[in-house]
């Protein structure tokens, strides 16, 4: 299915009241299995990339990701495009709640055009490869002063058949209060938009910030791939 159709089989009412309330929205079914397998055994192609990160060796957990080098695989730059422009107004009304005084132009040629000229130029939609044990800890995807605050994952496994555990985890640190975690279950070819880093929370005195972050359980059995695909680009 072309993206845009994708795009506009999605409730986006339901998406943005629950990335409002919750900082995560699963978006249902995006890809069939044949383009999951297709997507995941480009890992094996090293020219499809432009670098490769094993967690281990930085801190970030276990497990192993690469970014993919321009030009994007056709499906991953037409999800990029179609859901950037779905997301952008929504993405200026959450910094309007912030006090943040940016807003995103409607198109992403136009967004990654001012990436690009303060130095953002590396593209950063990526695919993940975990094995049994491995795991992602709590983090952010920010990589220099452009960050769109949403971004979106789909998952290329199935769980319970090609691997077991392996959670899609956030958790939501409040002011003055514990964390709230939030556990997203996927299916192979579904997928969650979710908040990037800081997001306003409606309170009853107004808006407040509370900051999200992301990760992955540990994987108990089997091998697990995940697309992410995040709309600015990294110095």
């Amino acid at each position: 299915m072309e993206a845009e159709l994708i795009s506009e089989s999605i409730d986006w009412q339901r998406v943005f009241a629950e990335l409002d309330e919750f900082g995560v929205a699963p978006t249902g079914p995006l890809l069939d299995r044949e383009t999951c397998r297709r997507l995941r055994s480009l890992y094996a192609a090293d020219e499809h990339f432009r670098s490769r990160i094993v967690m281990r060796r930085h801190g970030f957990g276990s497990g192993e990701y690469k970014y993919f080098a321009d030009p994007l695989p056709d499906t991953i730059s037409a999800l990029r495009r179609s859901f950037y422009g779905r997301l952008a107004s929504f993405a200026t009304s959450w910094n309007e709640r912030m006090g943040i005084d940016r807003c995103y132009p409607p198109d992403l040629d136009s967004f990654l055009a001012e990436c690009h000229a303060d130095g953002q130029t590396r593209p950063t939609p990526l695919l993940l490869k975990y094995g049994a044990g491995d795991y992602n800890c709590l983090h952010q995807d920010v990589y220099g002063a452009h960050l769109f605050p949403v971004q979106l994952v789909i998952l290329l496994s199935e769980p319970g058949e090609e691997f077991d555990g392996g959670e899609f985890v956030m958790t939501e640190q409040r002011p003055r209060m514990q964390s709230r975690a939030e556990v997203v279950p996927l299916r192979m070819g579904c997928g969650a938009l979710f908040a990037v880093n800081d997001r306003p929370k409606a309170g009853s005195r107004g808006d407040y910030r509370v900051k999200m972050r992301h990760g992955v359980s540990r994987i108990r059995s089997g091998e697990r791939f995940t697309l992410g695909i995040i709309f600015h680009d990294a110095k």
